[in-house]
């Protein structure tokens, strides 16, 4: 059999991972692609003495790799985007089959890189750049592809997910638990990506684009962060049988796409609800398939290096058979993409949990009821706790019925103007994502 050769720009978390899974299931590996896969050429801006000796060549400029002729796949694990970005472009134009986990460069640069790969008749592969090691890419573009895909939905960043899970268990303050995420080396020193939904917002385009047959939209992601989340919030959900989660949700419907990532109440016999910690999970709803969820660890080296040998075995097995790009990046040939309409966010419609702070007064119920019926929004659930320790204020927490944003924000609006209500209404939406099997 011949052998398939890669080479590896950065072997940070990443690209050492990749080494390692390669070192430690090569059998495994050579068995599944048919044909040896052989790391020959590494960049690092460290010594490594240890894979010099072990036949590797090491570089510490990236573009050597890209330059050796012996390199037939190359594996960006470098980050960012602006290097990355060169690596990437660099490699296609030199004729290299791509593998990355990096899902920032997808999200916002996907479409002229998958034009460039096409261009030059090569694959650009990026299981990786969503859900770490869950195969939802591969799901969504092979083994849904008799599906029409209605709708998915995910929890896809472990950092906001340990944060909310930490919340919701143990009572405790966002601020708190962002501490702790960063100390366990889940949340970065700089944590706006994870927690602000920024992160979730790339896989989610990511995944609508391969959904939906449509163009990479990161610029049309609604994004809302959890940080101003209260331990509160939390507690009044489950009181109300539900769990928050941080969402990302992409949604076809006759009058256009809906891209949202935001904090969302489930209810909690959805199996969605019940994935806690660092975990990730997806649910696709297809038309004849109906719901499934992936799940799954979805970030840490070994977890993103499975998806990027997984993504090179694939490629391998292209190689060894002298076939050219046989799967198109977003599962339809560039000619069937279609550039579908965005949902304005205002069109966009769900059930609402709203808290209040109001005087203790009689009638604010009224007043908050009559305000929702001129908007045709009517109340599902109610808490109103009696004031305590002679308090003047009290929270009011409601469950709406489904309701357009705009109708939601012309209500809020006049709410808060009222004597009665001192504080601003924090408003999350509410999902019960029909079709899931409870």
């Amino acid at each position: 059999m011949n052998e398939v050769t890669i080479g590896i720009c950065g072997l940070g978390t990443v690209g050492g991972g990749v080494l390692e899974v390669l070192s430690r299931n090569a059998d495994l590996i050579t068995e599944r692609s048919h044909t040896p896969l052989r790391v020959v050429h590494v960049s690092t801006r460290y010594e490594r003495k240890d894979l010099e000796a072990g036949g590797i060549t090491v570089s510490r400029d990236y573009r050597d790799v890209i330059a050796d002729p012996g390199v037939q796949i190359l594996i960006e694990a470098y980050g960012g985007t602006d290097h990355a970005g060169d690596i990437v472009r660099a490699a296609i134009r030199a004729g290299k089959q791509v593998v990355t986990a990096n899902k920032a460069l997808i999200a916002e640069q996907g479409n002229e890189l998958f034009a460039l790969a096409a261009e030059h008749g090569v694959s650009l592969r990026f299981e990786a750049a969503v859900a770490g090691g869950i195969p939802v890419i591969k799901a969504l573009r092979e083994g849904l592809a008799a599906n029409r895909i209605e709708w998915l939905a995910g929890i896809i960043n472990g950092t906001g997910n340990f944060i909310l899970s930490e919340m919701r268990d143990r009572k405790r303050q966002f601020a708190d638990v962002l501490a702790e995420a960063q100390a366990l080396g889940y949340a970065e020193a700089d944590p706006t990506f994870d927690i602000e939904g920024i992160d979730a917002a790339h896989k989610l385009t990511i995944m609508a684009a391969i959904a939906f047959g449509m163009p990479l939209r990161f610029d049309a992601v609604y994004t809302e962060g959890i940080s101003t989340l209260t331990p509160e919030d939390l507690a009044y959900a489950d009181e109300l049988g539900y769990c928050i989660k941080h969402l990302g949700m992409a949604r076809q419907g006759e009058q256009g796409v809906e891209l949202r990532v935001h904090p969302t109440l489930l209810p909690m016999d959805l199996l969605l609800a019940n994935v806690n910690g660092v975990k990730n999970a997806i649910l696709v709803e297809g038309d004849a398939v109906g719901p499934t969820l992936y799940y799954g660890a979805g970030a840490g080296g070994s977890a993103t290096a499975s998806a990027v040998v997984a993504d090179s075995i694939d490629l391998a097995r292209q190689l060894s058979a002298n076939q050219g790009c046989t799967v198109p990046p977003l599962g339809v040939t560039p000619a069937a993409v279609r550039d579908l309409p965005i949902l304005p966010m205002g069109e966009v419609k769900t059930a609402w949990y709203l808290r209040l702070t109001a005087k203790d007064e009689p009638g604010v119920m009224s007043q908050v009821s009559s305000i929702l019926g001129a908007q045709g929004i009517s109340i599902e659930a109610l808490i109103q706790k009696a004031a305590k320790g002679g308090a003047k204020q009290v929270p009011v927490v409601v469950i709406t019925n489904i309701a357009s944003q705009s109708n939601l924000d012309r209500a809020v609006a006049s709410i808060e103007a009222l004597d009665v209500i001192v504080a601003p209404v924090t408003r999350i939406r509410v999902e019960t994502l029909d079709g899931q099997d409870g």
